[in-house]
């Protein structure tokens, strides 16, 4: 029982160490290649799980040649257009200039219920207002209204909004982290006047953050009663 226990965890650990590998992309949408990775992967793991009479290395090598495979068909992909459009294919236009491209919605077998959908989830709801719609090759749809359509932005209205800064997470849940206040340009003199002015501790913050324009969020805990 103990062995399967291991064997379970050291396949787990190995197939969040594919995935990392792999790219961040695994984890949001994929391409049809990555897809079949995954799947792959996930099967190839889910035998010597199961059945602990499979030597361990019988699933790690096939684990790791997938993922071999997958690396250098990555580096492929990222050097050769011919070869990506050959394994992701190439976005596909499905309206032009207002009109359906019917040809397109055929080959790609997307149904108008399927498109009309898809323009709902991107808050369309006039199919004619749409002036161009690409179906991308991870499945999702870019809609680009006619411009005048589209909302005003602040330039379009003449407003010049103020610059926005990327807040750094200086304590999060009680964590402490030394790197980001150096990152942040700020010292710990800094940080226990911060948390003096809201007679608060370290381990009684939920959250602090701080930007480069001198904001600063602070969130404390809410213990139980």
């Amino acid at each position: 029982m103990i062995l399967s226990y291991v064997r379970t965890i050291l396949l787990y650990l190995v197939l969040i160490l594919c995935v990392r590998l792999m790219g961040k992309r695994q984890i949001g949408e994929m391409e049809p290649m990555e897809f079949v990775v995954t799947m792959l992967l996930a099967n190839l793991a889910a035998i010597p799980m199961q059945d602990g009479a499979i030597p361990l290395y019988s699933g790690l090598v096939p684990i790791l040649t997938v993922l071999g495979a997958e690396l250098v068909l990555s580096g492929l992909i990222l050097h050769s257009v011919g070869f990506r459009k050959l394994l992701c294919g190439k976005p596909v236009i499905l309206i032009e200039n207002g009109k359906l491209v019917q040809e397109n919605l055929r080959r790609t077998r997307v149904t108008l219920d399927e498109l009309t959908g898809h323009l709902r989830e991107k808050d369309v709801l006039d199919i004619t207002s749409v002036q161009y719609a690409i179906l991308e090759t991870d499945g999702n749809l870019s809609v680009f209204p006619y411009p005048k359509e589209r909302p005003a932005s602040a330039k379009d209205a003449g407003i010049h909004p103020k610059q926005q800064f990327l807040p750094v997470t200086v304590i999060e849940d009680g964590y402490f982290s030394r790197e980001n206040l150096r990152a942040s340009g700020k010292d710990e003199s800094w940080l226990k006047q911060i948390l003096k002015e809201h007679h608060a501790e370290i381990q009684d913050t939920l959250l602090l953050t701080v930007d480069a324009g001198g904001k600063v969020v602070w969130l404390g805990k809410e213990y139980e009663k």
